[in-house]
């Protein structure tokens, strides 16, 4: 590895803890952190008698005795098993509902590290990525393992594990992502690590690898369905698959255990009260956020990635012809969401909530009576993203009713995970500043406010306490009782405004217990930071290229001026990730930490641009003191343009499709992705893509160069002139490029059937009984289809229309597309399948052998593109062109007739 020069040395003499910004609720609510200093907390429950089990991402779970405890009890140290890198780590976490019975367990999900690095370090881990696995645990009284599934193979570092609960029947319920790349478009074609079929080389219209895991469910016949994408009910005990799943007959273990798939990373769900129902909230990837609804629970919903995102296609998978997002297509089985926001618009119209990005990261039902009565049975729901908390009230029909969604926490701090707890107040961790915080309603009741000067100094430290911004919205008299000394008892001091002195060095996390004449209390807290904190002074380089090794240091002291042992390091590596459009709109990803050592190497990550490096070391001396310095790596970049041959066309670059040429600026030594369809239309002329130029791989991964830029066109070829058929029976003749043909009219037309309407007009009908590329078709000869011959038809502007044929599909492809108006897709069934598609105006219709597969209300727009016929492998034949919609009854004679 090439090593980084031009360092940047950073000294620090003390570094204060930042507040962060105040958290914007609906008068009446107040928000205070009840449990400070966790690290990196991804999960946290509430055991019946109190004690408040919290899980970090690194693998630890501490349990504190109430929200007041600061002095916590290691339940279990997972981090020998857990590996913790960027969006991986243990990251759900729940107990059993007979927790204070005769089940005292907890139930743990992770990435699982095998190899056991401390460290967890990869080569390149976001690049060519690093391969774990994931295991759903149940921990004993003890923390004891027992492992009850290890699987969901991941290659990627993001899309990881997600949450574990129990349901109201008892059952357990488990999350996963697909662990596909975020860095370009994954449907396998990077070594296949996990083993996903083919077994040839990966392809992307025959991969069932990637972000396609998502989609194994619907794997044919003999290859075995992965749990990543999916939502999986299990037995608490065994971790196989429960009774009374939908799939429990199949032979495959894994998809008995699957209840619902089609998910990107479905990173928290929760359960309507009072019902079976699953909520999820899957994480999407360009353009929209998502929050599903189960209900059905008969079958297995297929939430459509990645064929869709949201409502559409997905603007690269719904190109290729992969026959797993062809299926989905085809059977119309997509689950649409129950709510969907899109990423650069707002959840709310005029909410101060950020809306460049977007990460669902929790959900909620309100089940307490402790907010008003307008929140009863509520289902709030956060964005990481965003730093925001939503609620949506009940509707009529019992149902979160998102059309009066409003927002309730606007600055929350990094919200991961929302619980209610048994005070009925809202709960949620924050990731950011690595703790728990609390919303509760105070309308009635009084809220206790602490003001502290100074809050952090020398030993011997005086500090002035005043309790009187405290406030009873009735304006009742209150009473304080104070903990001083940060021992957890109260009584040091009930004055409103107490002092008091620090002559041992340490933190002291003071509180103030309020109470009105009714009894009604409230608590807050204040961290009081006594002593010299200790010094750091840090190496790091300024500058970065992806998969440069980037060498770091620190010397610390104490505030006494002794170097402080490496021991007393800890460091943390982050990803800041901002928007295109508004580069004060970022997020961060963990990415990877250290612990006792004053020095360390990593290989660069790469990541979307615009991000930046974000590199943080904690000194802690004796007396508990610490001191925090960050230090900001950019990377260096570099130009990378797409262009096309010839130009206007659409071309595809990471997340962005255009016409090209466009520019967009990369990380420097980053991986990007490439793509061109098959075939487009511009200016009315149709163009087949021929191959790119610039030194683009198969898979369609480029690398950016480690300086100026790099052009990748891609290169399309026009079709050959026009071959006219003659006759009303005349046949296509089969080249390298499409040929054309005039509609021509059959002697015979549909005929009335039953009383419908008049038949439409038969504009063009083409066999193929004579000709070259001739093959045996379902009425005497077919045409053979190789993927860039076939059948091109001018016809005119069509307000209604049937197109229909029948096919042969050696692998799947378009039967028939008229440029952005519409597709007929094919289906992969290796037997003689007759489609129609047909549209009367306002519903555009698809019939597989006469039987209605999908309806669509939509607007088509009229154009005078060319009709194409073709785009897949095998045969084509009896292909006829209407004025209009055909009935079924007139479709099914069609079936019947021969073109002659």
């Amino acid at each position: 590895m090439r090593r980084l020069a031009g360092l940047l040395v950073t000294l620090v003499v003390l570094v204060g803890a930042a507040n962060a910004s105040a958290t914007v609720l609906p008068p009446g609510f107040v928000e205070t952190t009840v449990l400070p200093d966790l690290g990196v907390p991804t999960a946290f429950r509430f055991a019946p008698d109190g004690r408040v089990f919290v899980a970090s991402k690194d693998g630890r779970i501490n349990v504190y005795d109430s929200i007041e405890d600061t002095t916590p009890t290691l339940f279990a140290d997972l981090r020998r098993q857990v590996h913790d890198y960027w969006d991986r780590g243990l990251l759900g976490m729940t107990l059993d509902p007979d927790f204070a019975g005769d089940r005292p367990y907890v139930y743990v999900l992770y990435a699982y590290d095998k190899d056991g690095h401390w460290n967890d370090d990869c080569v390149l881990p976001d690049d060519v990525g690093c391969v774990v696995s994931g295991r759903l645990s149940r921990l004993g009284p003890d923390g004891t393992e027992t492992v009850l599934i290890e699987d969901w193979c991941q290659q990627f570092p993001s899309h990881s594990v997600g949450a574990v609960e129990f349901g109201p029947d008892g059952q357990l319920y488990v999350s996963a992502g697909e662990g596909a790349s975020f860095l370009w478009t994954d449907w396998g074609q990077s070594g296949n690590p996990c083993g996903d079929p083919p077994s040839t080389p990966q392809l992307a219209w025959t991969s069932a690898g990637g972000s396609l895991r998502a989609q194994s469910f619907n794997r044919p016949e003999g290859e075995a369905a992965v749990l990543g994408g999916a939502l999986l009910r299990v037995d608490p005990d065994t971790g196989a698959a429960s009774a009374g799943n939908p799939a429990i007959a199949d032979p495959d273990p894994n998809r008995q255990r699957i209840i619902a798939y089609g998910f990107r990373n479905p990173f928290r769900f929760t359960f309507r009260p009072g019902t079976q129902e699953i909520w999820v909230g899957d994480v999407g990837a360009d353009t929209v956020e998502e929050i599903d609804r189960i209900h059905d629970r008969r079958n297995v919903p297929n939430f459509g990635w990645p064929c869709y995102e949201g409502a559409n296609r997905h603007w690269a998978f719904g190109g290729m012809g992969n026959p797993l997002c062809v299926g989905v297509y085809e059977r119309g089985d997509m689950q649409p969401a129950y709510f969907a926001y899109q990423h650069g618009e707002p959840v709310v119209p005029g909410e101060t909530c950020p809306p460049a990005q977007g990460s669902v990261s929790g959900l909620v039902f309100y089940t307490a009576t402790a907010f008003p009565a307008r929140y009863d049975d509520a289902l709030f729901f956060s964005d990481f993203a965003r730093s925001c908390i939503w609620v949506a009230p009940k509707g009529s029909d019992g149902l979160p009713d998102m059309a009066r969604v409003e927002p309730f926490a606007s600055d929350a701090s990094v919200p991961v995970s929302l619980t209610q707890g048994p005070d009925g107040a809202l709960y949620y961790a924050d990731l950011a500043e690595g703790s728990i915080r609390r919303i509760a309603w105070r309308d009635n009741g009084p809220t206790a406010r602490i003001v502290a000067t100074p809050t952090a100094g020398p030993t011997p430290l005086t500090v002035a306490f005043d309790g009187t911004t405290s406030s009873d919205p009735k304006g009742r008299e209150l009473t304080y009782t104070w903990d001083l000394d940060g021992d957890g008892v109260y009584g040091d001091s009930t004055e409103t405004k107490p002092t008091h002195e620090y002559t041992t060095p340490g933190k002291f996390v003071v509180r103030v217990r309020v109470t009105d004449i009714a009894g009604q209390t409230d608590t807050a807290s204040q961290l009081i930071t006594a002593g010299t904190p200790p010094t750091v002074v840090v190496t790091a380089p300024k500058w970065f290229t992806v998969g440069e090794t980037i060498s770091f240091s620190a010397t610390a002291h104490d505030g006494d001026g002794e170097v402080l042992p490496a021991s007393a390091l800890t460091w943390a590596l982050e990803i800041r990730h901002c928007s295109r459009t508004d580069a004060g709109v970022c997020h961060t990803h963990p990415v990877k930490g250290w612990t006792n050592t004053a020095s360390a190497t990593t290989d660069a990550p790469d990541h979307e641009y615009p991000s930046h490096l974000l590199l943080k070391v904690t000194a802690r001396d004796d007396d508990g003191l610490t001191t925090t310095r960050e230090t900001r790596i950019d990377p260096r970049t570099v130009q990378l343009t797409v262009a096309s041959d010839p130009p206007g066309l659409e071309v595809t670059l990471g997340d962005e499709r255009l016409p090209a040429p466009f520019t967009r600026t990369v990380m420097a030594g980053s991986t990007n992705s490439v793509a061109a369809t098959t075939s487009q239309v511009l200016d009315g002329i149709p163009f087949t893509f021929a191959g790119w130029s610039g030194g683009v791989a198969a898979t369609g991964l480029v690398t950016a160069p480690a300086s100026g830029g790099a052009t990748y066109t891609a290169r399309y070829t026009r079709p050959a002139p026009p071959t006219p058929t003659p006759t009303a029976t005349a046949t296509a003749t089969a080249t390298t490029q499409p040929p054309e043909a005039p509609p021509q009219v059959n002697p015979f037309t549909p005929p009335d059937v039953g009383g419908l309407p008049p038949a439409p007009k038969l504009l063009g009908a083409w066999g193929f009984d004579a000709g070259a590329n001739r093959v045996t078709g379902r009425h005497g000869k077919a045409l053979a289809l190789t993927g860039r011959n076939g059948l091109t038809v001018r016809a005119p502007r069509l307000g209604t229309f049937t197109v229909e044929a029948w096919v042969y599909a050696t692998r799947a492809g378009t039967v028939a597309q008229r440029g952005s108006a519409f597709r007929l897709p094919t289906t992969l069934r290796r037997r003689w399948t007759h489609l129609a598609l047909t549209y009367d105006g306002t519903t555009l219709r698809h019939y597989r052998n006469g039987a209605l597969a999908t309806a669509q209300r939509r607007t088509l727009k009229r154009t005078t593109s060319p009709l194409r016929f073709g785009g897949f492998r095998g045969r084509l034949d009896d292909v006829r062109l209407y004025d209009g919609a055909l009935a079924p009854a007139q479709l099914a004679d069609d079936m019947r007739r021969a073109v002659r």
